[in-house]
């Protein structure tokens, strides 16, 4: 089976988050909380006033950049992780009992829905977090209770599209009772979708995290985030451009690797993408 580039871009770009995540107290050089304010501001080690030992500079305090944006790439992976998965699931369920089941189901679902989405996603989510308190479970909730709708909405079109197929008509006909159908003929074909999806999710939650980092609403303040850090960063921009460019890059690379991981994993699990590539 041909792996795509953009497949092997993301999951390179996952694995190196994850285990930067799992394993940042023994590959971060120094403690993301130290400080030296005898080395403020330092740029990173390319510069001719660098320092290796400072390898992307030092911020405002001293303390070392590439220390902070590992530790923060644990905020960013336990939130991708957690808060997608958790509102893939309830999306998703609901998006497929209310695109097959129909009638009463599908009506109460797809209004609620309708309410949900009526409310701009940023702005619940802040008033999530300044309700509920700092934190990443308070992330993780934020994003969950706003992006599920987004699994809904699709999954149920799709669900509703693979329902009219011939293969679930020729089910009905056999007798197979609606639950079955349901998990053994039209899940396996929202699958890929689901992939997709769930992969977009992950690169929405790393952004969502980075904004209330950048607002104080995400973990504690004496935590390194990638959204705290740009917030630092961007009142020393004109005398240190690279507090806020690291972290806005490292946010740019994990949003298209998801983005890419997503579109890999659909090719790799779609049998219509696979013969279209034969």
């Amino acid at each position: 089976m041909k792996v795509s580039v953009r497949f092997s871009f993301g999951l390179a770009v996952l694995l190196t988050l994850a285990v930067l995540a799992l394993s940042a107290p023994w590959v971060a050089p120094h403690d993301p909380l130290e400080q030296d304010l005898l080395n403020t501001f330092q740029p990173p080690a390319w510069f001719e006033t660098g320092s290796r030992a400072f390898a992307l500079g030092t911020d405002s305090l001293g303390r070392d950049i590439l220390s902070r944006l590992i530790y923060g790439a644990r905020a960013a992976i336990t939130v991708a992780a957690v808060a997608a998965v958790l509102a893939a699931l309830l999306g998703s369920i609901l998006g497929l009992l209310s695109g097959y089941l129909g009638g009463v189901v599908d009506a109460i679902i797809s209004r609620l829905v309708e309410i949900w989405m009526a409310f701009p996603p940023v702005l619940l989510s802040i008033v999530l977090a300044a309700v509920l308190g700092a934190g990443l479970h308070t992330v993780v909730i934020a994003i969950v209770v706003i992006d599920w709708t987004r699994f809904c909405r699709v999954v149920r079109a799709e669900v509703m599209v693979q329902r009219s197929r011939d293969y679930v008509a020729s089910a009905v006909t056999i007798g197979l009772p609606p639950m079955r159908i349901l998990a053994s003929e039209i899940v396996p074909n929202v699958v890929p979708l689901f992939v997709t999806l769930l992969s977009l999710e992950m690169g929405i939650a790393i952004v969502v995290e980075a904004i209330l980092s950048f607002a104080g609403l995400s973990v504690a303040n004496d935590t390194a985030t990638w959204g705290s850090m740009i917030q630092e960063g961007r009142q020393y921009v004109r005398q240190a451009w690279w507090l806020m460019a690291l972290p806005m890059g490292c946010i740019i690379v994990s949003v298209l690797a998801m983005n890419a991981l997503g579109d890999g994993l659909r090719e790799l699990v779609d049998p219509l993408s696979r013969s279209a590539r034969r």
